[in-house]
Formats: C-alpha cells, sequence, structure tokens
C-alpha cells in the first residue's frame, strides 16, 4: 500500500469489487481493494453469460481486472480485513499489518455457499455438483442429471434444469411429497422421483458418476443440483450497525443478504455494498454491473461533500470573526462550551504552584475557574463581553468573585502587561494568521521569569484527515510552529507534541454530540530566570 488514506477502500476483490474500483480510479479517485483471495465461484471451471468473457476461468478473469484498476491507479492488496470502525466523517479500515482510513467503504465481500451435508457433496462443487442452471447448464446439456431435494423447490428445480437434459432424476430426499398435480407435471416431462434418501455421491476419481441411496443402490448421474443456503458474508458490517437480513422464499428461509437501496447504499452513511452480499442471485455479470453502480454513485457522493466542504469554505473565507461576530455568536447560545477546564490544562498545570495567571481567550471562563479553584489570582481575557459576563456570573455563584478578574480585550491590539504572570494559558485562542505571531509573543512576553506558558491549538493532522473540514487555517498550527517563536535563549521547551483527545461535536452544529477523535497541539514551556539566560 502507499498510502494509509484512500477515498474509498474496497472490501472483497471479485467480479463487484474490481468493477466498483475501475470505476472509481477512472473518475481519478485514490482506492484500495482488499481481497483475501477466497471467490466463491474458486471451484468453477469457467465464467458464463458475461458478455465478451464467456468461459473466462475465474481467476484469469481477476487477474485481468486487476490490472485494469492497476493501470488507473487503483491499489489492488491481498489481505483480511479483520474489522472497521467509523472515524470522524470516514472509516478506519483494520488490515492484519495495520490501518487505513476511507472517506466512503464499498462492501463486496460476496456469499458463503452453505450445502447440504452429504457425502461428496463438498467435494464435488463446482464439477459434478451445480446449482444454477444459467451459470453451468450448458456444460451439462443432455447428461443425466440428478435434482438434489432438501428444500420445498425441489420440484420448481426439476421442471427448469428439464430444460437442459431430458434425463432428469428428482431425488426427493428431504423435500416435501410432491401434491398430485406436481407429481402430474413431473411426470409429463418424464421426470422420474426417487423418494428413498440419499446416502452420499459415487465417484470415479474426480468425476461424478452417481447417487447412492439409503439402501445401497446406485443410481447413474453425470451431475446432481443442489440447493444451497446462501449466507451473506457480512460479519464485518456488524461493527457498523449493519447485520444481514433472511431472505424468504414461499415462507422459506434460503438467504441471507445486507439491505441496500438500488445503488448499492446501505442504511449506514458513507457504506455502499455490491454483488452477492446483497443480491445472492447475483451472476458474475451482474455483480460487475452492481459494482459499477455503486462506484458511480460513491464518485457523485464524494463530489457532493466536497461541494458543501467548498461551500463552506468559502463562506467561512467572507466571514470576519471581530469582536461583533463573537458577540454575536456568544448571545445566541445558552452555552457554547461545556464549562469544564480544557484536559491539557488539567494535565498540565496540576503541579504547579499557584500565583498569578493569565486566561488568554477565557471564554465562559472554564479554565479561569479551575485555576482559581486552586489558588491562582486569575486575569481572564477575551474579546466577547457577553461570554465575560457568563464568567463572571459563574465566578460569584461558586464564591470565587475575588480570585478572577474579568477583562474584554483584543490582544490583537493591545498585548498584556510584560512579565506580570506565573502562568499564562491559551486555549484554542485562534489569532487571525497575519497577527498570530505577534499575539503569541505578547503571551510569551507576560510570562514572568520562571513561570510557565502552555498553549494549545488545533493540530494540524485534524485538517488532513478531514476533521476539521469547516474550520479556518488559522485554526491549526502544530506544536512545533508554536515554539518556533520562542527564543531559546528564553524558554524552555518542556513539551511539544500532537496528542489525542476524545472530543464531542457541539449541539449546535446539528450532529447530536457525536464523539470523535482529535488531536491537540500542546506546548508548554518555561521562561528561564534572567540569570540562566545571561549564562
Amino acid at each position: 500500500m502507499r498510502s494509509d488514506e484512500y477515498d474509498v477502500v474496497v472490501v472483497g476483490g471479485g467480479a463487484a469489487g474490481l468493477s466498483g474500483a475501475l470505476t472509481l480510479a477512472r473518475a481519478g479517485r485514490s482506492v484500495l481493494v482488499v481481497d483475501d483471495g477466497t471467490p466463491r465461484n474458486a471451484p468453477a471451471g469457467h465464467v458464463h453469460n458475461y458478455l465478451g468473457r464467456e468461459g473466462t476461468p475465474p481467476a484469469e478473469l481477476y487477474a485481468i481486472g486487476r490490472g485494469e484498476v492497476a493501470g488507473y491507479g487503483g491499489e489492488v492488496v491481498e489481505g483480511r480485513v479483520t474489522g472497521v470502525r467509523r472515524e470522524h466523517s470516514g472509516f478506519v479500515v483494520v488490515l492484519a499489518d495495520g490501518e487505513v482510513r476511507a472517506r466512503r467503504l464499498l462492501v463486496t465481500t460476496g456469499l458463503v455457499d452453505e450445502l447440504p451435508d452429504i457425502p461428496g457433496v463438498a467435494e464435488q462443487r463446482g464439477s459434478g455438483v451445480l446449482h444454477c442452471p444459467f451459470c453451468h447448464g450448458a456444460e451439462v446439456r443432455g447428461r443425466p442429471i440428478g435434482i438434489l431435494g432438501t428444500t420445498p423447490f425441489a420440484v420448481h428445480q426439476a421442471l427448469l434444469w428439464r430444460q437442459w437434459s431430458a434425463d432428469v432424476v428428482l431425488f426427493r430426499h428431504e423435500a416435501p411429497e410432491p401434491t398430485e398435480e406436481e407429481r402430474e407435471r413431473l411426470a409429463a416431462r418424464g421426470i422420474a422421483v426417487v423418494d428413498q434418501p440419499v446416502a452420499g455421491l459415487v465417484t470415479d476419481g474426480d468425476r461424478l458418476t452417481g447417487v447412492r441411496l439409503a439402501d445401497g443402490s446406485v443410481v447413474d448421474r453425470e451431475a446432481v443440483v443442489v440447493s444451497p443456503r446462501f449466507t451473506a458474508r457480512a460479519e464485518l458490517l456488524s461493527a457498523l450497525g449493519l447485520e444481514a437480513e433472511v431472505q424468504v422464499r414461499d415462507g422459506v428461509p434460503f438467504a441471507s443478504a445486507v439491505p441496500a437501496g438500488p445503488t448499492g447504499a446501505t442504511a449506514v452513511p458513507g457504506v455502499w455494498v455490491a454483488g452477492n452480499v446483497t443480491d445472492p442471485m447475483a451472476q458474475v455479470i451482474v455483480a460487475a454491473a452492481a459494482g459499477l453502480m455503486a462506484g458511480a454513485h460513491i464518485t457523485g457522493d464524494l463530489g457532493e461533500e466536497e461541494t458543501r466542504r467548498a461551500v463552506e469554505a468559502a463562506r467561512q473565507a467572507n466571514e470576519v470573526h471581530d469582536r461583533a461576530w463573537w458577540e454575536d455568536r456568544y448571545r445566541t447560545a445558552q452555552h457554547l462550551w461545556s464549562g469544564r477546564a480544557n484536559d491539557f490544562l488539567v494535565t498540565e498545570a496540576a503541579d504547579l504552584e499557584p500565583g498569578r495567571a493569565l486566561d488568554a481567550g477565557a471564554g465562559e471562563g472554564g479554565d479561569a475557574l479551575w485555576l482559581a479553584e486552586r489558588g491562582w489570582q486569575v486575569t481572564a481575557l477575551d474579546l466577547s463581553q457577553v461570554a465575560l459576563d457568563r464568567g463572571a456570573q459563574a465566578a460569584e455563584e461558586r464564591g470565587l468573585g475575588e480570585r478572577v478578574r474579568w477583562r474584554q480585550t483584543d490582544l490583537a491590539e493591545e498585548a498584556p502587561e510584560p512579565g506580570a504572570y506565573d502562568l499564562v494559558t491559551s486555549a484554542f485562542l485562534h489569532p487571525p494568521a497575519d497577527v498570530r505571531e505577534k499575539v503569541l509573543r505578547g503571551l510569551a512576553d507576560a510570562v514572568a521569569p520562571g513561570g510557565t506558558l502552555l498553549v494549545v491549538n488545533h493540530d494540524p493532522s485534524d485538517l488532513a484527515l478531514g476533521i476539521r473540514h469547516d474550520a479556518r487555517p488559522e485554526y491549526f498550527a502544530s506544536a512545533e510552529e508554536l515554539a518556533a517563536i520562542l527564543d531559546p535563549a528564553e524558554w524552555e521547551i518542556q513539551v511539544a507534541e500532537a496528542r489525542p483527545r476524545v472530543a464531542r461535536h457541539h449541539e449546535e452544529h446539528g450532529h447530536g454530540g457525536q464523539v470523535h477523535h482529535v488531536a491537540d497541539a500542546v506546548l508548554r514551556a518555561r521562561r528561564m530566570s534572567r540569570e540562566v539566560s545571561r549564562a
């Protein structure tokens, strides 16, 4: 794999998966196909009814498909997907040798044929044991065919296969007793019915030669038709809340499949399915067509998302985040923030001796109040007076009114008092890009010798992963970028790292408080005393 992030990860490299991947790759999408090398039709000698590829061996067809996908820049790897989980607006796909991220998933894992438990059936599957006349009927045309009755559809199968051979025998085995009308129809078509149970299949080397009955007698047959139970390989999707549903025909369960719409879209946004995992009866050419359909609609869905993000970015770019903007934002929300202290402050300031603290960008006061409760004398600065008034009210209610001073200040225009604070902390302040360095230098200058500077920003990895796609560029700065502003002769960098954190979308953004994972750029630095600096 050349990357750990793709537009689409396709799970399953059969006809549906490769067709979907080809469609996506031709559209310029980054796509990874992960295939475990266990195609359902591996025992079959050839693919049939595939226009232009009639009679092609399955392995050859898939090799051609992999080459076509690779020719347009798609990647195909052998491996097994062991898990998948939603992360942010996309997915993490877990492989045996690591993880990759995907904006969308196309699952084409197919199904498993659960065969009757009769000696010889599993061994002859795909050669002497068949189930679909449209897939293999022409290859046994005119030969002796047996229908192994295990479901109420046995009579239907016998009459259907009669079109390929005049020598058809229905072994009722476990199937219901045919009605008088059914026996009349079978007799009219020259189909014999054997009521005795089947004990096993008889072979001559690899070639099927007959059906052994319970009494030991053998009925010569060159092909036997069975009715498998089609079970979708959908375990992977359970972690996303998708389950295969049992399909019933004439009151009898015959298959399970993942429900999806006509384009392959499932009930889980961002997840598509195609092929036998959702359509048990689909032949190879139908599965390939479904993969194409899903790939095309995934491409359209990605384009819609990108357009939506572009519109959001354009709107953001035209906004001026001045005092009036912040006042209106706070005024139109009952509480913009949680009221709790930021995690980084709790972690990094817990071992500091209380003194004078400056909270820059205090908002509604969560950090300032936490510091005040621990003995700090705090000055809380913010652009919004509405936010500061809420913080002051909370301070009074908690008996901290004397420990916090609330000041409306634009740090882009007015720097704090130099050297006045033992701790200066700033959480997600986001000054405009053209004054970011000026504001941070002002905060650093406000730290007294021996004091501590704590700054946390959104790490740029959030932007790269699409977590905060609607945020402004100035929201992001790595800890290394923040540290570069400080003079190494005056500062000891104690922490400069990207730190993971579990966050929750704000209700006002319409995400219902959805939990997601982010990374914070955390900087902790100590201003050295003048004696140390001169040394």
